[in-house]
């Protein structure tokens, strides 16, 4: 859903079905000022808080912060000094999906799968076999082999990496097919956002 005067604007990556009732992936921007009347969010809705600050009825939500809507959850949107999210529309139905409210900024880095490689995990979900986390990749982090049994989605958050397909830069969306294989190289550091297992969830991955 787009704001009527235009005050809210997208760039989309992924989209199955309308423009406004179908499955979106998009980098949302809120001019300062723009509100959203009251709606619900069908199959579920997912924000990460890219910069500024969002908000609705529950809560004001700064940068940083990570939202899963789940179906049946109902809010009317704003913000007061504008602010762009990444924003995952209609990819998580299903019933008794938990909601969602987490200021990373507040979560400890964990170990991750490989040296170089920290964590912070922000969904997952008994009976659901979506994942998402966050990922921080240091300098000259090198990891020869990287599988994706359901596939992935990957967003760069800031830094950029390499694989043997290309340089992914700040703002680059990826999407990995099931089973899909890589071997990527980061020289000075980057941040993912990293959702594993959505694939089953699309209308066509």
């Amino acid at each position: 859903m787009l704001s009527p005067d235009g005050s809210v604007r997208r760039r989309r990556v992924h989209l199955v079905g309308p423009a406004e009732s179908g499955q979106v992936t998009a980098v949302v921007r809120y001019d300062s000022g723009a509100r959203f009347p009251a709606h619900d969010h069908p199959d579920g809705e997912e924000i990460l808080v890219l910069e500024g600050v969002f908000s609705d009825e529950h809560g004001d939500w700064p940068a940083g912060t990570y939202l899963l809507n789940p179906e049946g959850f109902r809010h009317a949107p704003f913000s007061r000094l504008g602010c762009t999210l990444f924003v995952k529309l209609r990819q998580y139905y299903g019933p008794g999906r938990a909601h969602v409210a987490t200021d990373t900024s507040k979560l400890s880095w964990q170990s991750g799968p490989d040296p170089g490689v920290k964590v912070k995990p922000l969904y997952r979900q008994a009976g659901f076999a979506d994942t998402v986390r966050l990922e921080r990749w240091a300098p000259r982090t090198q990891r020869d082999s990287v599988t994706y049994p359901a596939g992935a989605e990957m967003y760069v958050l800031n830094g950029r990496f390499e694989d043997e397909m290309g340089c992914y830069g700040t703002a680059t969306w990826l999407r990995f097919p099931a089973d899909a294989v890589h071997a990527p190289v980061c020289d000075r550091g980057c941040e993912l956002y990293v959702k594993e297992g959505g694939l089953r969830y699309l209308k066509q991955a």
